[in-house]
């Protein structure tokens, strides 16, 4: 599994955004359709809210992907 880290600009950052800006999709409606696929996890467990909150310390994956998500 390829590991990616990703850094905050504020508290959060949308999920859609978050595969966005990590490079797994072209724009933020790209990512929120990989969300309502069902291929988006966080920490381990599927997530389907296209804008859920990602914060500091959490593990998104998208296949053999996996999103690091820390603190600025």
């Amino acid at each position: 599994m390829q590991q990616v880290s990703f850094t905050l600009d504020g508290e959060y950052v949308e999920l859609n955004q978050l595969l966005k800006l990590a490079g797994l999709c072209d724009s933020g409606g790209a990512g929120k359709m990989l969300v309502a696929k069902g291929v988006v996890k966080v920490d381990g467990k599927l997530e389907l809210r296209k804008t859920a909150k990602i914060r500091h310390g959490q593990l998104v994956t998208l296949g053999d992907v996996a999103i690091k998500v820390q603190a600025a």
